[in-house]
């Protein structure tokens, strides 16, 4: 859902923090438990939240989970598969085009994920079991 700068509120900035925390926490989880799963079938299994910025509401923050999965035997661990999942992302625009300085003009706006929290553990699962199926 987009987000003018004029809808910068701080509900809102909690809403992005607590949607960011509880994804982190989950992400932790879906590694523990699916490590072994993977390593079985000979394939690295990592997932990860990263973050760049420190305020959601400054051009160039964003955050988003991954998760990727590589061969074993790869030793410069390439992926095979990556899924990326944007939580937030805030960026200057000047007519539609992202643009790093404050000209004249520019507007700031932000994307926060539209669906649900359920929905996007649900989309993880499946992505998971689609992966594992993919490998037998």
């Amino acid at each position: 859902m987009k987000y003018q700068q004029k809808d910068f509120t701080e509900e809102l900035k909690k809403k992005i923090k607590n949607t960011e925390s509880a994804l982190k926490k989950h992400i932790g989880k879906l590694l523990n438990e699916n490590k072994s799963v993977f390593a079985k079938k000979n394939l690295e299994f990592d997932a990860d939240f990263d973050k760049e910025g420190d305020d959601p509401f400054v051009p160039g923050y964003s955050s988003s989970v991954a998760i990727g999965i590589s061969l074993k035997t790869d030793k410069k661990g390439d992926p095979i598969d990556l899924h990326i999942i944007k939580i937030w992302e805030c960026e200057r625009t000047l007519l539609g085009i992202p643009v790093s300085k404050n000209i004249p003009g520019s507007r700031i706006s932000g994307e926060l994920l539209e669906e649900s929290f359920e929905e996007i553990i649900e989309e993880l699962k499946d992505y998971i079991e689609d992966v594992l199926q993919e490998v037998n």
